[in-house]
């Protein structure tokens, strides 16, 4: 190495080590790392070109600002939710299902009527004057079911195969568990058959044994199962 190349990189040095303190200072922070930020590293830079007439070259220290990962495309797409009835202006629409292929799809949804102790034993003991709550109650889902297409309005109406709704009392909560499923082979689901059985029956519950008390709460009405179609199966955990 010449004599003049080592003068000139000593006197960079000194240079430098003049120039870092109070671009810190002015700027708050501490030089403990050698992560210098960007902007400041810039502005040593510029120091650097108006004393010796260029740029210095690449360092450790590093000359670019630190890049950000980019997430893939097909990502971020996948963890947006799409409304299937509404259109690209926001306005509702019934979803064309005529493309999907046919096949044997299955829900089952279930709630709960809480009935407290009164009117629990008088439907255990059946009671309440208006007759077999249980047994009107089940009817009345099964008939739900098959209406979900007039209730709903943006539902297909789909040609159900098989509708079960089951009413079990349970004497711990003083409450009617009901279980309701709905069965088709077609193109589109029937979730919302299924939970419109359990509740058309919660609410027939609640019109029979009404008059006996204005505290029954019909409550949780959820799907529990589904399965065929597309998405595949799905269960509540």
């Amino acid at each position: 190495m010449s004599v003049s190349l080592l003068q000139k990189g000593v006197f960079m040095m000194s240079i430098f080590r003049s120039i870092l303190p109070r671009v810190a200072r002015s700027n708050g922070w501490r030089c403990f790392s050698t992560r210098i930020p960007y902007d400041n590293i810039a502005e040593l830079n510029k120091e650097m070109e108006s004393i010796f007439g260029e740029s210095p070259s690449p360092s450790p220290l590093g000359s670019s600002p630190p890049q950000q990962p980019v997430q893939p495309a097909h990502e971020a797409e996948d963890s947006q939710p799409v409304l299937t009835h509404t259109d690209s202006s926001g306005q509702a629409k019934m979803v064309d299902v005529s493309p999907k292929e046919d096949s044997k799809r299955v829900a089952i949804a279930s709630c709960r009527v809480l009935l407290g102790q009164k009117v629990f034993n008088l439907v255990a003991s059946n009671e309440i004057a208006k007759g077999d709550v249980l047994t009107v109650a089940k009817i009345a889902g099964i008939t739900g079911a098959k209406q979900t297409s007039n209730l709903i309005p943006l539902c297909h109406n789909i040609n159900l195969s098989h509708v079960r709704v089951d009413l079990i009392l349970n004497e711990e909560d003083s409450s009617v568990v009901i279980e309701g499923e709905a069965t088709t082979s077609g193109k589109t689901g029937v979730e919302m058959e299924a939970m419109t059985a359990v509740a058309i029956a919660g609410l027939t519950v609640y019109d029979m044994c009404k008059a006996a008390s204005k505290d029954i709460c019909i409550t949780d009405v959820c799907l529990q199962h589904k399965s065929g179609g597309k998405s595949g199966s799905w269960s509540r955990n």
